[in-house]
């Protein structure tokens, strides 16, 4: 599903109206009868109920008297506050207002602070606020007679739906640019917006409709509408029963760089949760001295042990031997737990360096990244598969760019490190993004905050390097491994809880997350 700006919005409108001969009215009136749809039958606002309409002069507000006349035509005692005068609504707002009115809907003029404190009781009244202030191309902050009614809304203790975004937010960021409406719930049409999906202005929002107004399918199939949210039903396929007459060498071999003198459990659990994920065979390459507790860990891992320096880490002198382990390989995970121990910081990057050659996926967690933190340069040098996992930290050193920076403006600076250095990029953390090296960005919708606990990225790692030999689509098996990842970590805090969660509980929650995603749909399509 694709988020959408305030501008691409406005281009998808556009488009049907006068490229496709679709009536505006019809659009209005599609929007505002599934924001009454919501009401009645979302709520379950039953007939008699009180609910107050406050709506501006534009079309969100044309989208609100559609929906007044909805609900009053089903017996719902409706009444609507205007942020105007009756003479400043045009177009198709205005032959709705007419409508409305001629049913018998009271509207109610309020242009003025004045006013506005003669009426402003009427919030108490309704235990329902259906906001219909402004839409999705509001660009600056509210004020005077509109901050007010906001601080009103807010504080009067009601239920609110808010019509496509909540009054006095913008469509084009996730931050706050002044006051605004937080709703219970919002119905936005045709797809989500940038403000709908991430914190604070997603705070605002509540729970978030997707609305189907009668835009075709064909209008959002546009290169430059580049962030997409991943949707369950876009997975299935690749989580589906395997074809009987297949081997383990159909599901691909990964080796595994990882692990050091006390960071054992972290190549341990990558390389358990890439078997987890499907992979055929799995390889963890480990310091010598390292190799029993890893062994010990998992008896279905295959290891081998790599000359070591003094400090138990993997040293330079590894290299001709890992080398000769490439071979036959299908990709290569490298990083969690391995060290930036000086040696095997230059065994990280001559391998590098030779491993472009193969073609075959890179998955570089952890340590891997740190390393490459010390030498940026290596970045221009990657791989051609090459797939980073950082979250905001992590890209902070890899970038230049500055922890709050990153997480401010990551819907710019991801894609343009992505493209710059032709990498998918895993920026991991709240609503993950999955950014493929053509500065495509998927956002993840699953996960929760017991995941934020040691051990959960390196798990990570291991999904996808699983995915990623059975998924010929890099960037798909990435969103797969992402959006598997989350769900595991949210039906296991919706049992033990999200304070209990371990990074181990991941990948004993992962045989469900499979079967709810190959199961997703199939009880619609019976």
């Amino acid at each position: 599903m694709k988020v959408l700006t305030a501008r691409q919005m406005r281009e998808i409108d556009r488009q049907a109206i006068d490229g496709l001969g679709l009536p505006g009215l019809v659009l209005m009136e599609n929007a505002g009868r599934e924001v009454a749809n919501l009401v009645r039958n979302g709520l379950g606002i039953e007939s008699g109920c009180p609910v107050l309409i406050i709506a501006g002069k534009g079309n969100n507000g044309g989208d609100g008297f559609v929906a007044a006349r909805h609900l009053f035509n089903n017996g719902i005692n409706c009444r609507v506050l205007l942020l105007g005068r009756e003479e400043e609504v045009k177009g198709d707002a205005l032959v709705n207002l007419t409508l409305a009115r001629k049913i018998g809907i009271e509207i109610i003029a309020v242009p003025t602070l004045a006013l506005w404190a003669r009426y402003r009781h009427l919030l108490k009244e309704a235990p329902v606020i259906i906001d219909a202030i402004f839409g999705t191309g509001l660009s600056t902050p509210l004020a005077d007679l509109f901050a007010r009614v906001v601080e009103d809304v807010n504080n009067s203790g009601a239920l609110v739906v808010a019509i496509d975004i909540p009054s006095g937010l913008s469509a084009d960021t996730f931050e706050l640019i002044g006051p605004a409406v937080k709703a219970d719930f919002t119905v936005t049409m045709a797809a989500p917006k940038i403000a709908h999906i991430f914190p604070p202005a997603e705070d605002y929002a509540g729970e978030l409709y997707v609305a189907d107004i009668g835009f075709p399918p064909s209008l959002f199939e546009r290169p430059d509408f580049s962030i997409e949210l991943a949707e369950i039903d876009s997975l299935r396929p690749y989580f589906q029963p395997r074809e009987k007459n297949t081997h383990k060498g159909n599901y691909g071999h990964l080796l595994l760089l990882a692990g050091s003198y006390g960071k054992t459990g972290a190549a341990a659990m990558a390389g358990k949760a890439a078997l987890k994920m499907g992979a055929g065979l799995v390889t963890v390459a480990t310091a010598d001295s390292c190799l029993p507790i890893i062994a010990r860990m998992m008896p279905e891992l295959m290891t081998e042990p790599l000359p070591e320096t003094s400090s138990r880490t993997v040293s330079d002198r590894a290299l001709s031997r890992l080398l000769e382990l490439l071979s036959g390989k299908d990709a290569l995970l490298l990083g969690p737990g391995l060290s930036t121990h000086p040696e095997t910081t230059s065994l990280v990057l001559n391998l590098l360096d030779r491993v472009k050659k193969t073609r075959m996926p890179v998955i570089i967690d952890a340590d891997g990244l740190n390393i490459i933190s010390s030498r940026r340069k290596i970045l221009s040098l990657l791989p051609e598969k090459t797939v980073l996992t950082p979250h905001p930290g992590e890209f902070s050193r890899l970038s230049g760019i500055s922890t709050e920076e990153a997480l401010r403006r990551r819907l710019e600076v991801i894609p343009e490190f992505a493209r710059k250095y032709r990498v998918h990029v895993v920026f991991k953390g709240y609503k993950s993004l999955t950014v493929s090296p053509a500065g495509k960005v998927i956002v993840n919708p699953t996960g929760n905050p017991g995941m934020a606990s040691g051990g959960s990225g390196d798990v990570l790692s291991g999904f996808i390097a699983g995915e990623a030999l059975q998924t010929r689509d890099l960037t798909q098996a990435v969103v797969n491994a992402v959006f598997i990842h989350g769900l595991a970590g949210d039906l296991a805090a919706g049992e033990i809880g999200e304070r209990c969660l371990l990074a181990t509980d991941l990948i004993r929650y992962l045989p469900r997350a499979v079967s709810f995603v190959a199961r997703s749909g199939k009880d619609d399509e019976s």
